[in-house]
């Protein structure tokens, strides 16, 4: 009815409650708006903890994020890295990305720390290396359009830009589901795989 966004509301509940510069309450205060005003396809807290545990396991300093939407995950990832990590997000969508560059920078996260990438992924990928230096990435967290998750695993392949050992954590696999993206990942003999089980956001 207002003609706003409801991901430009959520911006401005988080203005108005969130602490500038403290990326574990701006979340806190994402998860409030999200449980109780309006449903944001986010990660959510519960999700979170995996991404979490998984970040100190492997202490990334490469990371690149496919699927910025309104940076909660961004924000999530950034908090969780190690100091002189860098973490390259993109988003396909301009609106989406828009908040997110407001959410990012309110969590006290630099250009330096956290680079927004915008732009389809299928042509983002193969620029990584030229254009924004990114020569291998450690992690990569997908979370964008299922139907592109095997897509982009393969560009990122191809173009020779996941280091040995590489972690790439995928959401909703199961449910709306990537089921190309999870035959190939098991049977092509690159990967060993494991599935994290975990509730729908919120």
């Amino acid at each position: 009815l207002t003609g706003v966004p409801r991901e430009h509301r959520a911006f401005q509940y988080l203005l108005a409650h969130a602490i500038p510069g403290d990326p574990h309450h701006l979340l806190q205060t994402f998860d409030q708006w999200c449980y109780h005003c309006e449903h944001l396809s986010c990660v959510g807290p519960v999700k979170g903890r995996i991404v979490e545990r998984l970040l100190v396991q492997r202490a990334p300093l490469w990371v690149l994020e496919l699927g910025t939407y309104c940076g909660y995950a961004t924000v999530l990832l950034a908090q969780g890295l190690p100091p002189g990590a860098r973490l390259y997000t993109v988003e396909i969508n301009p609106g989406h990305a828009a908040v997110a560059e407001k959410v990012i920078r309110l969590a006290g996260f630099d250009e330096q720390k956290v680079e927004l990438i915008v732009g389809p992924s299928e042509e983002v990928i193969p620029q990584l290396r030229e254009k924004h230096g990114l020569l291998q990435v450690d992690f990569v967290f997908m979370d964008h359009w299922k139907k592109c998750y095997l897509r982009d695993l393969r560009l990122l392949e191809s173009h020779q830009l996941l280091a040995q050992r590489a972690t790439i954590l995928a959401d909703n696999v199961l449910f709306p589901g990537a089921p190309h993206f999870l035959q190939y990942a098991k049977t092509c003999g690159k990967y060993q795989c494991k599935v994290h089980r975990a509730s729908l956001e919120y």
